[in-house]
């Protein structure tokens, strides 16, 4: 008779290990807030080997049809595989040519079920995701985790953004906000996070989205002062530090 006993065979099959088991270069944190004529994104463009810093010019914000903006944290090469997807969803959607396009609302749906579906067949995707949008007027901003866990929110964070960004913004942000204003909160915001945030790096990019389209800004570097005494010796006065 043959053994129950799991043969090593079974064990070690590398077609059963063809996809992404741990995140290898990830990005940080997605910041993205609503002001009175859209919606502001912000991310910095830093990608991580592990904890080394390798790779300085990692865009992570692409616009999806003409009424979205998706922004990512997490692993980069299953962003790059999600917007494969949304790359023929679009294309599928225009080629009805029925006048009508995909709205934030839909394409937030569509990437909730997307998430869920990969968590369930045991194989995620790395990302926590930010999308935000306009269309007829309508302003709208949600979030997605690696295991379909969404929502939708006046302003939204991932990563460390969501703990250490999201306090911010429920102080201060108003709905009212003016463009100046908004880029004001989250570039105060993305300071916060460079100092806290080990990944972080100074060097980022803010979005917008309006009924006209999205915008992109080049990326550039935020104004930093590292003086501060708690930065010059962290440990000191702590317990047990020598």
């Amino acid at each position: 008779m043959e053994s129950n006993q799991a043969k090593p065979g079974l064990l070690c099959n590398p077609d059963a290990s063809q996809r992404t088991l741990y995140p290898y270069v990830t990005g940080t944190s997605v910041v993205a807030l609503k002001y009175k004529d859209g919606i502001l994104m912000a991310a910095d463009m830093g990608g991580s080997y592990g904890s080394t810093l390798r790779y300085k010019s990692v865009e992570r914000m692409k616009p999806i049809g003409k009424h979205s903006l998706l922004g990512a944290s997490g692993e980069i090469s299953d962003f790059q595989e999600l917007l494969r997807y949304l790359d023929e969803l679009i294309l599928y959607d225009n080629m009805w040519d029925d006048g009508n396009s995909l709205g934030p609302k839909e394409v937030h749906n569509y990437l909730t079920r997307v998430m869920y579906n990969r968590r369930n067949k045991f194989n995620p995707l790395w990302n926590s995701l930010v999308l935000g949008g306009v269309k007829k007027g309508q302003k709208y901003l949600g979030m997605v985790s690696m295991i379909g866990v969404n929502f939708e929110d006046n302003h939204v964070a991932t990563g460390f953004g969501n703990h250490l960004a999201r306090p911010i913004l429920r102080d201060e942000w108003h709905e009212n906000l003016t463009f100046e204003e908004g880029v004001k909160l989250l570039e105060k915001c993305m300071r916060v996070l460079l100092y806290r945030d080990r990944s972080a790096v100074n060097k980022l990019q803010i979005s917008k989205i309006t009924e006209e389209g999205v915008t992109i800004s080049q990326p550039y570097s935020l104004k930093t002062f590292w003086g501060f005494s708690a930065f010059e010796n962290p440990t000191l006065g702590a317990e047990g530090s020598w």
